[in-house]
């Protein structure tokens, strides 16, 4: 089970003037070897257990930014203060003059245990965080070669396959916007699964009291790949006992400015008292 907070992704955030709701969206990719998944709406927190088992060993926080620990200078604490703040066990790396003027790599890295992961973030919001997931305990050395990897990497390209050894590469924004890069199909489909969810969840929590919420069988996420590789979900109908997702199989994907497409192609319905998930018969559109 999944615990769906009031001030999720899917409830805090909105499009347009008209402050309508922020759509669930997916996108996979493949190339050199490596899978790439662009994706909404999903805060780190809500994603740190997916991202915690698809890196296996130990995860570098390469970059994070944040207005959730400012000093009386209102200048945001140094990582491993962070870290500290909320008990979390790692070692701290200075980069110093290799992060100068590099947009996406803080000036110190953070080097935990992957299971670390979720007591990190529990609790506040990083508008930035981009981390590494690693086989083995990276030295000094190694670190400063993944800084650089990480520093001169295009990113509008995959970023993992310019990081040997690496079998995971995240990045976040706005504490909405995903994006997942791993060399295993599992984590990305587990992506999928966990933002149907969410939004399921965003539309049963009432009087800000978190849900736990049931995830897809893998069947059904993979199902949904199988025909598409990139989707856009909506709420359709809520009660107290089923949740329903709209979802539209597009040809790219989606952007922010971009209108949600009218046709319905497969619909998700969460049953919340039997706790399961199913999909309707795919839609004809003649």
């Amino acid at each position: 089970m999944v615990t769906v907070r009031p001030d999720g992704a899917f409830s805090v955030n909105s499009v347009g003037l008209d402050r309508a709701p922020f759509p669930l969206s997916f996108s996979l990719a493949e190339g050199a070897g490596h899978w790439v998944v662009h994706a909404t709406a999903a805060q780190a927190a809500e994603l740190a257990d997916v991202l915690a088992h698809a890196a296996k060993d130990t995860i570098v926080v390469v970059d994070v930014a944040t207005n959730s620990f400012l000093d009386e200078e209102y200048v945001q604490w140094r990582p491993s203060r962070i870290a500290a703040a909320q008990g979390t066990t790692c070692a701290s790396h200075q980069l110093g003059a290799l992060a100068t003027g590099v947009v996406g790599l803080g000036d110190e890295m953070l080097v935990m245990r992957c299971d670390e992961l979720t007591g990190f973030l529990d609790g506040w919001s990083p508008y930035e965080l981009a981390l590494v997931g690693v086989p083995n305990r990276p030295n000094g050395d190694q670190l400063d070669e993944l800084a650089l990897a990480v520093g001169t990497a295009r990113h509008d390209r995959p970023v993992l396959p310019t990081l040997p050894g690496c079998r995971l590469w995240y990045s976040g924004h706005d504490d909405c916007y995903v994006r997942v890069e791993s060399s295993d199909l599992g984590p990305c489909l587990a992506v999928l699964g966990r933002l149907l969810t969410l939004l399921a969840g965003s539309a049963l929590v009432v009087d800000a009291v978190p849900v736990e919420v049931a995830e897809p069988a893998d069947t059904l996420v993979e199902t949904l790949v199988a025909e598409s590789r990139q989707w856009i979900g909506r709420l359709g109908d809520v009660s107290r006992n089923a949740v329903t997702v709209s979802l539209s199989a597009t040809s790219e994907p989606w952007r922010l400015a971009q209108p949600l497409p009218d046709r319905v192609d497969r619909t998700a319905v969460y049953d919340v008292v039997g706790a399961t998930w199913r999909l309707t018969a795919p839609q004809r559109h003649g």
